[in-house]
């Protein structure tokens, strides 16, 4: 008996093979390029918050300040630096063990309304002109600290983070640095990765996003606008 010749299955194998790649989905971009735009995000930002990508591009609406808002001081630091109530365990935790390593933190920033934001651009503005106020500034409604959940950190006692060279080769900004994550808080804006955050380098400036989240974010190796594109992208109001 003739063996059936092989030839015209592979001819198959080999015709599919190439209509599946012709065919295929296009590889979704890792993170878009910065741009600058105001495109306001259908989302709870309060609910969701964890998840809320905020970048030069999507904003937040202008809206009524959290009903949950709370002194920093409830997590130990004395200052009226409000954030909101979900954070504050994490937030006495952190201090609490950077006081025990011997170093003192201080509350730089915290919750910033859609106004404020606002009148703290423009310093920056009138300070640095718009083109630089944008890489180291958010303008209303892009920034993270109006979601309540961020904050801005120094040494206690010393001057403000973006005064000195560079915040995280202090003691109590490399102990940030290296231990956030175990608190919930990421760090939005790391070193050399001013292409994908879209502005530049802020070791002081840390969001909380719950511990689970933050050690993922942290074991990716990437910074949160990344992950969120990658695992949550924004979606615009219509």
């Amino acid at each position: 008996m003739r063996r059936p010749t092989l030839v015209p299955w592979l001819v198959l194998l080999a015709t599919l093979a190439s209509w599946s790649l012709a065919h295929a989905p296009p590889e979704r971009t890792e993170v878009p390029p910065c741009a600058y735009g105001d495109v306001v995000l259908d989302v709870d930002h309060l609910q969701g918050h964890a998840l809320v990508l905020l970048d030069t591009t999507y904003r937040l609406p202008d809206t009524p300040d959290p009903s949950d808002l709370v002194r920093v001081r409830e997590a130990g630091f004395a200052s009226d630096h409000l954030v909101r109530a979900v954070v504050i365990d994490d937030l006495r935790a952190l201090r609490e063990d950077a006081e025990a390593a011997g170093l003192a933190l201080e509350v730089q920033s915290a919750y910033r309304s859609f106004a404020y934001q606002r009148q703290v651009f423009a310093g920056w503005v009138e300070r640095l002109g718009e083109a630089q106020a944008r890489r180291v500034s958010a303008r209303p409604g892009h920034s993270e600290h109006q979601l309540g959940t961020a904050i801005d950190l120094r040494t206690a006692g010393g001057p403000a983070p973006w005064d000195l060279a560079d915040w995280a080769r202090t003691p109590e900004g490399a102990w940030v640095v290296q231990h956030a994550h175990r608190y919930g808080f990421v760090l939005s804006y790391p070193a050399g990765e001013e292409a994908r955050t879209c502005y530049d380098y802020e070791p002081w400036h840390f969001r909380w996003v719950g511990r689970e989240l933050a050690a993922a974010v942290h074991d990716a190796g990437v910074p949160l606008r990344v992950w969120l594109w990658q695992h949550h992208p924004p979606q615009a109001l219509p």
